[in-house]
């Protein structure tokens, strides 16, 4: 009797658990106007807290230090808007032009196919895939992203008010638990993960993105820095990433060369990641990231459905944090350990 009545109690706490997550989650994709500018501000505050504690104690005053600080945000945000901007901005003028040449070329390889009669005579490219398309997915991201950056003020002054909390934290949280110690450990272990991982997955995305826009600066497709920006920052997007990074500048290849220098441009595509995301990232990764590969994947999807794209850009981090929550309770361990990699030492 006992033991069917601690069955019962368990599988009331994991329905309650399960039911909690489930209004959670559909309250952060109700509100994900809100949450993800607020995400956006606790990682950047995460990333610029050891540099603003270091340089308070190199004796830096705590006001000219989160100067400093927001000043190297800022330069960083300017220098991408004048890296990039007008090469955007000249992208999506000619975004009509490009699109209309790459149906013209799509006509003629089904022209060929037919002709060798590899395909019915009758074949509708649009029943099937339209490659322009692709076109106008990557203008309307980059004005998504447009409008994230009308966010940046909001954004600006969350991560200055989160920095400025930061000296009350630890004596918040010693009033608030009854273990401290412990609840600190664990805030810092978050940081220190989230600030591994950022660190190791920003040198690998930018010597990515330095390799793409000198392979297409030689090949000499247009806007060879806007690729190399695009493959920096969808290299932080886990699996699929780098995938999406590859199509814009092919089909741009194609249009202005024709399918052979495209083939090059594919094959130095799958070189570069091939090293980078699947020799040298496990490498580092390894050590610095404790998730197995398939949540990596399901994490992508789930916080991308969430929080759009912003979600799959911090899907990692995301996943990190919980699983660190997870492993903190005796009770959850479980799941930090399912969450982790496939080899576990």
């Amino acid at each position: 009797m006992t033991d069917r009545t601690n069955t019962s109690s368990r599988t009331f706490q994991l329905m309650l658990i399960l039911a909690s997550f489930v209004i959670v989650v559909a309250g952060m994709k109700a509100a994900e106007s809100i949450v993800v500018p607020f995400l956006l501000s606790l990682f950047i505050s995460i990333i610029a807290l050891p540099p603003f504690i270091w340089l308070q104690q190199k004796k830096v005053p705590r006001g000219i230090a989160l100067v400093l600080i927001i000043l190297i945000f800022l330069s960083f945000i300017f220098l991408i808007g004048v890296l990039i901007g007008t090469s955007v901005n000249d992208f999506l003028t000619k975004l009509p032009v490009y699109e209309q040449k790459l149906q013209g070329q799509t006509q003629v390889v089904i022209a060929w196919l037919v002709e060798h009669e590899i395909i019915e005579s009758d074949f509708q490219i649009s029943n099937s895939f339209n490659p322009s398309v692709i076109f106008t997915i990557v203008g309307d991201t980059f004005n998504q992203v447009s409008n994230l950056f009308a966010n940046g003020f909001l954004i600006l002054l969350t991560v200055i008010f989160i920095m400025l909390e930061e000296v009350s934290i630890p004596a918040k949280i010693k009033k608030m638990v009854a273990d401290p110690e412990a609840s600190l450990s664990r805030i810092q272990a978050v940081a220190q993960n989230i600030n591994k991982y950022i660190a190791i997955k920003t040198a690998i995305s930018l010597v990515t993105g330095l390799l793409v826009y000198f392979l297409l600066l030689i090949i000499g497709v247009d806007y060879p820095l806007l690729w190399g920006v695009l493959a920096f920052a969808l290299n932080f997007i886990p699996t699929i990433g780098s995938i999406i990074a590859l199509i814009p500048p092919v089909l741009l290849t194609i249009i202005q060369f024709g399918f052979g220098k495209a083939l090059v441009v594919l094959i130095g595509y799958v070189v570069i990641n091939t090293i980078m995301g699947n020799i040298l990232e496990p490498k580092f990764m390894g050590k610095g990231l404790g998730l197995s590969t398939l949540v990596v994947f399901l994490s992508l999807i789930f916080w991308g459905w969430v929080l759009g794209p912003i979600g799959m850009l911090l899907s990692v981090p995301l996943t990190i944090t919980i699983k660190i929550a997870l492993d903190s309770s005796d009770e959850t361990r479980w799941l930090a350990i399912l969450l982790g990699p496939e080899k576990t030492e």
